[in-house]
């Protein structure tokens, strides 16, 4: 179940919010201009599906978005729990960054947690099966997706050389928890 938690970016310990409600979560995120959706196959989605079955199952919410947004492509990141190089892909999301682009991820299975530092706080966003988000370019942030990481993501790109982090070199991401799924 998606999650949002809302901390002062000095106290990690001290939740202000936690809440699983969608709405609430999407509401929270649109003040600072973060978009949360969530969205319905149109059919069952198995797991080893190709990226062509992905986008089939998604293919209404997936072109009003590029129609939207003008997203020049578009693809399927997938990581099982066994990826043998799965400690060194965690390992580059972990500190706080920024993109020159929107950062806009739907998770087809599985889950992660983006942590976006915002102003003076710190905002938690587990985002599981079913669950779109989109962090604006420029939002400071990290990603974990758990030592073992599980999980099918459409990503959506403006630059046909896709993502690029700009490192902010703060420690903040190491003062805030990491991701373990399933954990209240």
């Amino acid at each position: 179940m998606s999650r949002l938690r809302i901390f002062n970016d000095t106290d990690p310990a001290t939740p202000l919010l936690d809440s699983r409600d969608g709405e609430a979560i999407a509401a929270e995120l649109k003040a600072i201009g973060v978009t949360f959706e969530r969205w319905q196959a149109r059919h069952e989605v198995a797991p080893g599906a190709s990226q062509e079955e992905v986008f089939a199952a998604y293919r209404e919410d997936i072109d009003r978005l590029v129609a939207a947004n003008g997203f020049k492509s578009v693809d399927v990141a997938s990581i099982a729990p066994d990826n043998p190089n799965r400690a060194e892909i965690r390992r580059k999301f972990l500190d706080e960054h920024y993109h020159k682009e929107d950062e806009v991820r739907f998770f087809v299975a599985g889950s992660g947690l983006f942590t976006l530092h915002v102003g003076d706080k710190v905002y938690e966003v587990e985002c599981v099966k079913d669950d779109l988000i989109a962090v604006p370019d420029g939002t400071t942030h990290w990603f974990d997706m758990g030592e073992e990481p599980s999980f099918v993501a459409i990503r959506f790109f403006t630059e046909p050389d896709g993502w690029v982090g700009h490192f902010t070199g703060t420690d903040i991401a190491r003062k805030f928890p990491r991701y373990e799924p399933g954990v209240a």
